[in-house]
């Protein structure tokens, strides 16, 4: 019986190249965000998804947003193609539209926030590090808006 031919060392390393990043893209995850807590069903329902400490609740710097009409009880959120790691997400409901969450005199806000793990703050919003969720696949998490 004749032997099979043995591949080429390089074709083999760039097997393993493909392979590997076939299966780095498979890890990506869907977060699913369920938001609860919308006082009505006027406007939409806005959540921002954080990598950092260092960029958390900074707009321009968020890794991606996301918005639906608010529903009740529950409106749903999903982010998708999220590497495995840490994050935080906030999310709010904006009842009048503005694409904003609004405040007060003094700075406190009047339309409902939350934060990932349901975390809150003293006297400012959470701290990222009492937010973090750890994302490693496809996952729910909740938050509720106070």
């Amino acid at each position: 019986m004749p032997s099979l031919p043995r591949p080429h060392p390089a074709a083999l390393a760039g097997l393993g190249l493909g392979l590997a990043l076939l299966a780095g893209a498979s890890h990506a995850a869907d977060l699913t965000v369920e938001v609860s807590g919308a006082r009505s069903t006027q406007g939409s329902v806005s959540a921002a998804l954080y990598g950092s400490a260092d960029t958390w609740l900074k707009e321009p710097q968020k890794l991606q947003g996301a918005r639906a009409p608010a529903a009740q009880p529950v409106t749903v959120l999903v982010f998708r193609n999220i590497p495995p790691g840490r994050y935080a997400l906030s999310a709010f409901h904006d009842e009048n539209g503005n694409e904003k969450v609004d405040t007060n005199v003094v700075g406190m806000p009047t339309e409902r926030t939350g934060f990932s793990r349901d975390a809150r703050g003293r006297m400012g919003p959470a701290a990222f590090d009492d937010a973090v969720i750890d994302v490693q696949g496809d996952m729910t998490t909740a938050i509720t808006l106070r």
